[in-house]
């Protein structure tokens, strides 16, 4: 199996959105890039543009979110590390066939119009994996 192209991004857990973005745009100097929700996720997300990745802020929408249930065990941080991939799907099923376990074994709707599939963070020591597939348009930098 070929390996990922990239970061994509790094995901952080935020309470709060707007009593971060400040530190993120004004004291480290990143350019906020956007945000929207994501409903598969319930959160809200920030992009901000380093180099050629990303840091994505995520702020939870409800307390049924993932990122609320992060926060409240672990805190605010590095909650995981995408992987830019050509194919999400059929990596799935080949980690999925090798005994990798994972979070989701199809794709589902992510940022920016991705697909996306978490891996389980069992499978590599602690450390939450996501990998997103991105639509293939002229415009697309991530």
């Amino acid at each position: 199996m070929k390996a990922p192209n990239k970061i994509a991004h790094i995901g952080i857990a935020v309470k709060s959105l707007d009593q971060v973005l400040p530190f993120y745009t004004e004291q480290l100097g990143l350019t906020l890039l956007g945000t929207e929700e994501v409903a598969s996720e319930q959160v809200k997300v920030a992009f901000l543009g380093i180099g050629e990745s990303r840091i994505e802020l995520l702020e939870p929408l409800s307390e049924a979110s993932p990122i609320a249930t992060f926060i409240e065990k672990k805190g605010e941080g590095i909650h995981h590390i995408a992987l830019d991939v050509d194919d999400v799907e059929v990596r799935l099923t080949t980690l999925k066939e090798k005994g990798v376990p994972l979070i989701n074994e199809k794709p589902k709707d992510g940022a920016h119009h991705a697909q996306i599939g978490f891996l389980h963070p069992k499978a590599a020591n602690g450390v939450l994996y996501e990998l997103c597939q991105y639509p293939k348009t002229a415009d697309h930098e991530e």
